[in-house]
């Protein structure tokens, strides 16, 4: 896995590398023209998924669907539907597992044989990032349907690719981002509410991590200058995150849809994925690859990326009441706040942790001076210290940690919706 981190960063932070500490003084010399990257169209809302071929039918009349088995079960009827009247060919494949060569090879493949003019991704980030691939290689629109918003990966322009044994080979960097990605809230709501928290807590991250690269003239993800534009999308999600994220998790373990959970959604995707690329991220996502480089873990990336960035608000030190503020969303919707949480990690872990995550090249110098291991080290050690000293203060608050969700009777959910929305926020049941 160490490996892997290494290769990443060679392909990915050498973008980043060029503004350590010497060379940043450099690049404030030399300022990067500001960029912003977008799917060419985003579209989201309730059975959207039945509106897939008047959205797509301009990108030619043969569509290769990339699916897993639960996206295609979940996806396939609606889709079918989209397409009644239209001379449009549909061909559906069950992807293998991983976007591994010798799958994206199938898949260009399946594409030359059948003179495919788009490719969909249907599904989670195994399947879409093979989509991606497999588009790119063959020159293709390519387009992006989420099953789950547990990442903010379909809006972006790069894949995960691994070697057929599963192992890690490469990130690739597309020139482009997707022309569509089309979001079923539907789909979204009876998916595992595990998912939607593990988004929230990818979204979150946003923000604060683009912020920071913001203060230190940091590159964004595309080798940009950071516009303000994306600078707006990252403060909006992380707000919206805010004001709707309980109502969400209501929403989600009833199986309905309603326009929290639909706020939800585009923070999730849409605001923290075309956000991320556009600004950048820091000592957050610095961490999450830090403790992957311990080998297997079971927590979600997001709840990671979650912690972290309270780990990076305390590398900051920030102000009581924005740390505790973070503190109190993670609470309420169910993310770590202590490191127990997200597994069972000796010292000796957190320093590997420390050690990986700090390593040249590595995202989390892009926050003010270089971070040093012994400082994210104690960092870690303080988020974690914070957390398990707040817990009881929430619980006198109120407060509840909402890891295990219990459903609630369809005729409780406009009042238990109504109860938990911010102050002045008014709900409602579409």
């Amino acid at each position: 896995m160490q490996k892997e981190i290494i290769f990443f960063l060679k392909e990915m932070n050498s973008r980043v590398m060029e503004y350590s500490s010497p060379v940043r003084e450099r690049s404030r010399k030399m300022k990067k023209l500001r960029e912003m990257r977008n799917p060419l169209k985003y579209v989201q809302g309730r059975d959207a998924l039945l509106s897939f071929c008047k959205e797509t039918g301009y990108m030619g009349k043969k569509y290769l669907f990339i699916c897993s088995h639960s996206a295609y079960e979940a996806c396939h009827e609606k889709l079918e539907k989209s397409f009644e009247g239209s001379d449009k060919i549909r061909h559906y494949e069950i992807f293998g597992g991983i976007s591994s060569e010798s799958e994206i090879a199938k898949m260009r493949k399946i594409v030359q044989e059948n003179s495919i003019d788009t490719v969909v991704g249907v599904g989670g980030g195994s399947a879409v990032d093979t989509a991606k691939a497999t588009a790119f290689y063959e020159k293709k629109q390519i387009v992006i349907i989420p099953t789950v918003v547990a990442t903010d990966a379909p809006c972006t322009g790069l894949s995960v690719i691994y070697h057929d044994d599963g192992s890690f080979k490469e990130y690739l960097f597309y020139p482009t981002n997707p022309d569509c990605v089309l979001v079923d809230s539907t789909v979204i709501a009876h998916a595992p509410v595990r998912f939607l928290i593990a988004g929230m807590g990818d979204a979150l991250g946003t923000y604060f991590e683009g912020r920071a690269s913001l203060r230190t003239e940091s590159p964004s993800l595309e080798n940009a200058g950071i516009p303000g534009a994306g600078m707006v999308l990252a403060k909006y999600c992380y707000e919206n995150l805010k004001k709707f994220g309980e109502a969400a998790i209501v929403a989600c373990e009833n199986h309905v849809v309603t326009k929290a959970l639909d706020n939800i959604i585009e923070a999730c995707v849409y605001l923290s994925g075309v956000g991320a690329d556009n600004v950048n991220v820091a000592a957050a996502h610095s961490f999450y690859n830090g403790l992957t480089s311990l080998g297997g873990h079971s927590a979600p990336h997001g709840n990671c990326v979650a912690f972290g960035t309270l780990v990076q608000l305390c590398l900051e030190g920030v102000k009581k009441e924005e740390f505790e503020e973070v503190q109190d969303f993670c609470v309420a919707v169910g993310l770590p706040i202590t490191m127990a949480e997200l597994g069972n990690f000796s010292d000796a872990d957190l320093h590997t942790i420390a050690k990986n995550a700090c390593i040249p090249g590595e995202t989390i110098h892009n926050l003010a001076g270089d971070v040093t291991e012994t400082e994210l080290y104690d960092a870690i050690i303080a988020a974690d210290a914070l957390g398990k000293k707040n817990r009881t203060a929430f619980v006198k608050r109120g407060k509840h940690n909402k890891v295990k969700h219990n459903k609630v009777k369809h005729k409780k959910l406009k009042h238990n919706i109504v109860k938990i929305l911010s102050i002045g926020e008014k709900a409602e049941i579409e």
